[in-house]
């Protein structure tokens, strides 16, 4: 299969190719993450589901049930307030309970409002930089020690090409993401002694509630569901992706926001 967004659009693992992985995703309980959660828990993952939005939380675990899905392990913290220590705590956690990582989705976004350079509020720039940059940073930092443990592993990141007016921190975030992606691509390559496959997906915009927050004049069917952009995210995750690493899957989109 060719290794391009709009080819893995449509893929679908084999019966069995997530069975048992134990993955870790960021910002499960909405949008693309909810999406990703629901295709990996249909294919037998085992999921450790982070976000702040507890109810969200709650309401997928629900679902799970219902489907008779491996049973997630919920992770309520919100990343905007979090300390670098409790991401080490979550990290120990997932430890105490699989002793490995087969998977770790950094999914978790969070924009805050469009705003001239000039008027960018500080706290403003603390909240979308430790959603965005610091937290993914420290809780990969924290969970490379078990990725080793497992004989796959797969380090995943949602990207956005924010680089444009008024995205403010949120356009240095998302840039330092795609620099971690390059970065750790190459620290833990192939030749390394502990190898780790390193990825990133950029779904361009999606209709998520998030966008419409952001963008609310804009059409609600102008952009694709979550659930139509989760085969490139279950790629990278299974056995199908093994020998690629510093991989950015893109949907070709016009510059839209």
């Amino acid at each position: 299969m060719t290794e391009d967004f709009e080819t893995l659009r449509g893929y679908e693992p084999e019966q069995g190719a997530l069975d048992g992985r134990v993955i870790l995703i960021t910002g499960a309980a909405g949008g693309i993450g909810r999406a990703v959660a629901r295709g990996c828990g249909r294919h037998g993952a085992q999921l450790l589901l982070l976000d702040h939005d507890e109810r969200g939380l709650n309401s997928l675990y629900d679902e799970f049930i219902a489907e008779r899905w491996p049973e997630p392990v919920l992770c309520p913290v919100d990343l905007g307030g979090v300390g670098i220590e409790n991401l080490r705590q979550v990290a120990d956690a997932v430890g105490a309970q699989f002793g490995r990582l087969d998977g770790l989705l950094n999914n978790a976004v969070w924009m805050g409002p469009f705003t001239p350079f000039e008027h960018y509020v500080p706290q403003t720039w603390g909240h979308v930089m430790n959603v965005n940059l610091a937290a993914p940073f420290f809780l990969t930092q924290w969970c490379m020690p078990l990725l080793h443990k497992a004989p796959d592993p797969v380090l995943l990141f949602s990207l956005q090409d924010a680089s444009r007016a008024y995205h403010g921190a949120f356009a240095l975030a998302k840039a330092g993401q795609r620099a971690m992606v390059d970065m750790l691509a190459a620290e833990y390559g192939p030749e390394s002694i502990r190898p780790v496959r390193v990825m990133g997906i950029d779904t361009g915009p999606v209709e998520t509630h998030g966008r419409r927050q952001n963008y609310p004049g804009e059409d609600p069917n102008l952009h694709p569901a979550p659930e139509t952009v989760v085969g490139p995210y279950l790629w990278a995750l299974g056995p199908n992706s093994a020998g690629h690493t510093g991989l950015v899957l893109a949907r070709k989109t016009g510059n839209a926001g």
